[in-house]
């Protein structure tokens, strides 16, 4: 459900849509609107800035993408629900959220699925990543590209040195049924909480800890509360540029064309800023006193594996995995 306080802000939104829809024949300029729950100075945020304003670039102003960040518009799931409406134009969300919309993404939740960060990038950028873009579009849900968000690893308000560590602690986790279950399995009590009310409930103590990238951990100030940072990079969950089916077919094939470049080229942008960020998080965090660990990752990978068990039960989930696994 959509939260009251923001009932005004999605009315406004739904006119502009319904003036998208009525008038696109007799309009020059289009304007799409995108939503997201990001502060402005992480690194995706500047990667969709920089997508909207190639838009406008090779359309010459025809085609404008409007961004929403920090969550004025909604959480990552209301946003979702807000596109298959049509009531919102585009988003970015995790794709932990997305296997809500599109179980095939729930492979990109298995711990350990990928070799290293250039494996990573030629799946996502294979027929594999094209197919699972294009999974959602049954819940009118189009992917645009996928965004680095690196790797996830595990913090806390208490020490953590190996899984045994998460035992017995709250871990918030995303709406996702992938990521409860890996949590469960390495011992700790998982517990959806959203991105926005993180940082409370980590004050309060309604979580021990989360789990998340370092650019993500440093620019949400959960350093001020989570003393630990615990390097194990069990995930690496891309984010994924979503555009509303009901937006997107209303474009022409022109249009379809400028954004779908602009999003793409904004992906290889988004690669090079990443990894600073990376580099500059790590660093800001441990002079501000995390203690940063780097345990043995063997164990972990012993631990998750009977999810790799149950998810192959599905034949169609075991040949995507052999698929990404067979990447070189």
């Amino acid at each position: 459900m959509i939260s009251t306080k923001r009932k005004t802000a999605v009315s406004v939104l739904l006119a502009f849509t319904l003036v998208f829809s009525a008038c696109k024949e007799e309009r020059k300029n289009q304007v799409i609107r995108l939503g997201h729950g990001l502060d402005v100075t992480h690194p995706v945020h500047k990667a969709m800035k920089f997508m909207a304003d190639r838009v406008e670039e090779k359309s010459k102003g025809k085609l404008k993408v409007v961004i929403y960040p920090s969550q004025q518009l909604g959480t990552e799931r209301e946003l979702v629900e807000l596109l298959q409406i049509g009531s919102l134009g585009m988003t970015k969300v995790s794709t932990g959220v997305v296997e809500n919309f599109a179980p095939e993404l729930k492979v990109f939740g298995l711990p350990f699925l990928f070799k290293d960060r250039e494996h990573r990038f030629k799946v996502l950028e294979s027929k594999i990543g094209e197919n699972l873009l294009e999974a959602s579009v049954r819940n009118r849900l189009k992917g645009l590209t996928f965004y680095d968000a690196g790797s996830r690893s595990f913090y806390s308000t208490q020490a953590l040195n190996s899984p045994a560590d998460l035992k017995g602690q709250k871990i918030r986790v995303m709406e996702s049924q992938t990521a409860i279950n890996m949590v469960k399995y390495l011992g700790g009590s998982p517990t959806p909480v959203s991105w926005g009310e993180l940082y409370t409930a980590l004050q309060q103590g309604i979580v021990d800890g989360a789990e998340n990238n370092l650019p993500s951990f440093y620019l949400s100030y959960h350093y001020e509360v989570c003393k630990h940072y615990m390097v194990d990079e069990h995930t690496a969950l891309p984010d994924e540029l979503l555009i509303s089916t009901i937006v997107w077919d209303k474009l022409s094939k022109q249009e379809q064309k400028w954004l779908k470049e602009a999003a793409m080229e904004s992906s290889e942008y988004e690669k090079k800023i990443w990894r600073e960020a990376e580099l500059h998080a790590l660093e800001e965090i441990k002079k501000a006193g995390v203690k940063v660990t780097y345990p043995e990752k063997e164990q972990f990978r012993e631990m998750v594996q009977p999810m790799y068990d149950e998810f192959k039960k599905d034949p169609q989930m075991k040949k995507t995995i052999e698929a990404i696994q067979a990447v070189k």
